[in-house]
Formats: structure tokens, sequence, C-alpha cells
């Protein structure tokens, strides 16, 4: 397992996020719960949704105070704005169940699938959307219409390179044969 400082080079090699900013949102992380703090001479450990949270954390567009509010937001945004509270568990039930499953095929399965993939973090309106060569698979707050455009301004958003992510994860966990 990953320490944090090992994840956070990680993401600022592969993925080009601001080395400071990185390290000052892992504290962040840490500080308010989302990232394990490790215990007195033992760097903490990190799982793979630890580091998509690192990932969300960096891509989103919030204080250093909000990082970890803004990253639990973003992990509860639903497909498509609708309430998925009856339906079967195994229904992707929000975007962090989408990207921790993202994730874990990047690591354990044929991540090359996902080399294509374009992760899309929106700040100005909270929207994550997972651009697939097929399809766009949209997260947005419960009851918001996804494919409508929210705000009279413009959109800024965060691409994320699929391919950038899955070396970035491969790097952290790798398969032992």
């Amino acid at each position: 397992m990953p320490t944090t400082n090992e994840a956070v080079d990680a993401i600022v090699r592969h993925l080009g996020f601001d080395p400071a900013r990185a390290k000052a949102v892992a504290r962040s992380l840490t500080e308010d719960g989302p990232l394990p703090a490790g215990a007195p001479g033992r760097s903490p450990e990190l799982d793979p949704h630890h580091v998509v949270d690192l990932v969300l954390g960096c891509a989103v567009d919030a204080p250093l105070r909000a990082i970890a509010p803004a990253v639990g937001h973003y992990r509860a945004m639903l497909p498509g704005g609708v309430n998925l509270d009856t339906a079967p568990e195994t229904v992707v039930r929000n975007a962090g169940d989408a990207l921790d499953v993202w994730a874990a095929i990047a690591i354990h399965g044929d991540g090359d699938v996902l080399r294509r993939d374009v992760i899309e973090i929106v700040a100005n309106w909270g929207e994550i959307a997972i651009h697939t060569g097929t399809a766009v698979r949209r997260f947005v707050p419960a009851g918001t219409l996804a494919t409508h455009w929210r705000d009279a301004g413009h959109r800024r958003s965060v691409a994320i390179n699929g391919a950038a992510l899955v070396d970035a994860l491969r790097e952290l966990f790798p398969e032992k044969k």
C-alpha cells in the first residue's frame, strides 16, 4: 500500500497537478478525515478509494478548508441526478462508487480499456462526467437535470486523462504475481 507522499508524487507526476497544492490538499484531507492519518512513527497507507479522494480534492475548485466537504459532495453525486435508494444493489449508486469501480478495473482488470476515458470534474456547478468512447455518464446532485447547462456563465472543469490515471494507479498498486 502506498503512503500519502507516494500518492501525491504519483498524481503530480502523471496528472500534472501543482505539487504544492497537491501536498496541501493531502494535508487538508488527512486533517479533516477522508485520508488516514497513520500512527506515530508510521506513515499512513492508502487504499485506491483514498487516491480517488486525493485526485478529486486536487481537481475541485475549493479553498483548502472546504476540500473534504467538497470531495464528499462530489462523491455523493447521483447518475443523472436520479435517486437510486430503491434500486438493486448491483447498480452504481453515486459518483464515488463509479470512480472506485473505475480505479479497481484500472488496477486489477483490463486498464487498457480505460485509457481513452476522460474524467471531467466541473467546478462551477457540481458535476462529474465520465467520457468513454461511446457515451458520457454524468453524475450530478439529486434532482438536477444532468443534460442542462446550469449557469449563465462559462463552464470551468478539470479533465483527467484516463491513461494518466491508469498509469498512476498501476504505479501505486502494482499487481502481485
